[in-house]
């Protein structure tokens, strides 16, 4: 919570004729969904993990040396733009060892059998960060970093992430697009950001061609699209590839009413597809599913999503009910749509490339 993105309007910095007030990465959301864990009493049937920060040799695999002497310079003088829309704070530095030493953390409580399941919720997020500078309010690219961790130092040959985050993953394309040891999808809203990322066309090369598959879908698309895709495109990905661990960058603004996104998903849709991972993880690696934190920033909805998702890794119902869900289940176009069908065949026609 303590990581200060400062005063801004939106992604305006202060300076700019625009009135300040928050960047939209701010400690709200995340706080807001710790206490409605607590609230609806579903904290108290967790296990609780202490994270320790990660180390700078972890890093290493797929941050450079320039890049990180440039975030710990801004961070021990008083902060400032990394660039990308992305602000580091005073002491921002450790707090994101923090945030990737808390994934990989969750992660080994995962592989080691500690825990059936784990949702790592941290901050700063990750999936956006690149190997040489900061992007999309990402610092370091807490996935990848544990991705790579697991496939150097645990044991692991094959993993898949299906970032289901409003942004295109690009963090996990970029550092997997050639490495066969990752299966990588994203499920993202067509050409929101990075801008011209997370193109269908894009599948990968050389070793590693096949292995990444981009579901671009159009604004506008609500639970019917997510489920097809999921249904059609990703779920039997995973079926093909056989992953030893499936990691999803959790992001909450596919969300209806959220300010960086224009989807109209909500906590059931996202308890659903939930499910369907849950049951592909057992089907396909002894259960081992992790989930980490990325975006969702209307601070009045996004709890209510991440508290669906837990429920279901838990198995606790804690009777608490989403009071928006009534109003966004009946938006128009939540089912499936024709042009949204179309973007989903069009990616079914990548999982004959995953050999």
């Amino acid at each position: 919570m303590w990581h200060n993105t400062g005063a801004y309007a939106g992604i305006m910095p202060d300076g700019n004729p625009v009135q300040p007030d928050s960047h939209y990465e701010h400690p709200e959301t995340k706080r807001r969904i710790r206490n409605l864990l607590e609230v609806s009493g579903l904290s108290e049937s967790l296990v609780h993990l202490k994270p320790t920060p990660a180390s700078t040799e972890q890093l290493l695999r797929f941050h450079t040396p320039e890049y990180l002497e440039h975030i710990k310079k801004l961070s021990d003088s008083h902060g400032g733009d990394a660039g990308g829309f992305t602000m580091v704070g005073r002491g921002s530095y450790e707090i994101a060892l923090l945030s990737t030493g808390g994934v990989i953390t969750a992660m080994e409580a995962v592989l080691n059998g500690d825990v059936d399941n784990a949702y790592a919720l941290v901050r700063p997020p990750g999936h956006h960060a690149l190997a040489n500078e900061s992007c999309g309010f990402c610092i370091f690219a807490n996935g990848v970093i544990s991705g790579l961790h697991a496939l150097n130092e645990c044991n692991v040959e094959r993993i898949a992430y299906v970032d289901w985050d409003v942004h295109h993953g690009n963090s996990q394309e970029t550092a997997f697009y050639s490495d066969p040891r990752a299966l990588t999808i994203s499920v993202h809203q067509d050409n929101c950001f990075p801008p011209g990322s997370g193109n269908i066309k894009d599948n990968g090369e050389g070793e590693g061609e096949g292995f990444n598959i981009n579901i671009p879908l159009p604004p506008g698309s609500g639970f019917g699209a997510y489920e097809a895709a999921f249904d059609r495109v990703v779920l039997p990905a995973l079926e093909a590839y056989k992953p030893q661990l499936i990691m999803v960058p959790s992001g909450f603004d596919a969300g209806a009413h959220d300010p960086l996104g224009r989807m109209i998903m909500h906590s059931e849709g996202y308890r659903s597809l939930t499910r369907k991972l849950m049951t592909a993880a057992q089907r396909l690696c002894d259960g081992k599913l992790l989930m980490f934190h990325e975006g969702g920033y209307s601070p009045a909805n996004t709890p209510f999503y991440a508290l669906a998702v837990m429920e279901e890794l838990s198995g606790v119902k804690t009777g608490v009910e989403d009071p928006f869900y009534g109003l966004m289940s009946v938006m128009g176009g939540q089912e499936l749509q024709p042009h949204q069908d179309v973007a989903i065949s069009a990616a079914e026609n990548l999982l004959d490339n995953i050999v």
